[in-house]
């Protein structure tokens, strides 16, 4: 079932691979076709963030990795990124909230770390390529999504480049997550049944409000409907994305639910209406970064707003983003990411104006 991505090099033994292990049982799989496609591998383990977000030592998650390189019998080592990863990723977090933007920080991650700081000292180190445990494919420096749409990582990885992809192997977009935990019983990893890692890249699954409270303070402010009619408050807009149903008070019962659908990060003021009232079928991105050649425009194309979210067919016309038809939850600060077919093309960041 690899032969698609391992075929291509008639060689594979000379060439060396810095696989990024975390601990968990999608880069431990990653390896272990790698090795078995004859490349000289070595695992890798980025040392980000040191407690985890449900209170362990991420110490636990690089000893699951030294585990991993072990059974595998190939070289470990560990890097430590964990002051570049707070300047780069979680710095550009809270700033996108305080600002009243909703950021995405596995993006970030990617660009900043993985496929920037790992992938720089592997390149520089004399290594062949770089691979993860994502699901996508690459072909010819071009990406794709991965098979699994379930598990498709495609969204977080627009910001690389074609030159970068052309040192990038991602073996796990050619299969299934579940065929992932059959391999990874076969091989007898102790981790196969080990549970996805979820929530913000390194750190994992975390209260928002309560980490955003570690920098950001609550600040009462108003919320009002379309009409701009104050119906309620809120505790920043900070705290707050488009699309959130819960959280802020409102005066009396308005019928529908209401959602959060726009934000005035300079006035703290909260717009909440109908689900309806929240749809677009325009909007603006800035930022626009294509993987490989800039496409001619308008571009047909599908668009995602959101990982693993539906792709809607849309134009691209300068920064202008036009649907077929109106879609809820559209949120300045996140990525708008451009399909042709399966392939990965670009994308942007989502703004107000």
């Amino acid at each position: 079932m690899f032969q698609k991505l391992f075929n291509k090099q008639s060689n594979n033994g000379g060439k060396k691979v810095a696989v990024g292990l975390s601990g968990g049982v999608d880069s431990a799989v990653t390896a272990h076709l790698l090795k078995e496609a004859g490349y000289n591998v070595t695992g890798v383990y980025m040392h980000c963030w040191s407690e985890k977000a449900d209170g362990c030592d991420a110490s636990e998650d690089r000893a699951d990795a030294a585990k991993v390189a072990s059974k595998l019998k190939i070289k470990f080592k560990t890097l430590d990124f964990e002051k570049q990863y707070n300047a780069k990723v979680i710095d550009y977090f809270y700033d996108e909230y305080k600002a009243g933007r909703t950021p995405n920080p596995d993006v970030m991650c990617n660009k900043e770390i993985k496929f920037g700081l790992f992938y720089d000292w592997a390149i520089k180190g004399g290594f062949d390529y770089v691979s993860t445990g994502h699901y996508a494919r690459v072909e010819d420096g071009k990406l794709f999504r991965g098979i699994d749409d379930s598990k498709d990582q495609s969204y977080f990885l627009y910001l690389l480049t074609g030159q970068i992809l052309k040192n990038v192997l991602f073996p796990l977009g050619e299969i299934t997550k579940k065929e992932v935990r059959k391999i990874a019983q076969k091989v007898g990893f102790h981790n196969a049944d080990k549970p996805d890692s979820v929530g913000i890249c390194f750190v994992g699954e975390v209260d928002i409000r309560e980490f955003l409270e570690e920098r950001i303070k609550p600040k009462k402010g108003e919320v009002v409907n379309k009409k701009g009619e104050v119906i309620g408050s809120h505790d920043g807009v900070w705290f707050y994305t488009i699309g959130q149903r819960h959280g802020f008070n409102v005066t009396k019962y308005h019928g529908l639910p209401l959602y959060v659908i726009d934000k005035d990060a300079d006035a703290n003021k909260l717009v909440v209406g109908h689900a309806e009232e929240g749809k677009v079928k325009v909007f603006k991105v800035e930022n626009l970064h294509w993987i490989n050649e800039t496409p001619n425009l308008p571009l047909n194309c599908g668009v995602r707003i959101r990982h693993l979210g539906k792709l809607y067919p849309a134009q691209l016309k300068d920064r202008e983003v036009k649907l077929e038809y109106p879609i809820f939850g559209v949120a300045p600060g996140q990525s708008a990411v451009f399909y042709k077919d399966e392939e990965t093309l670009g994308g942007g960041i989502i703004t107000h104006s």
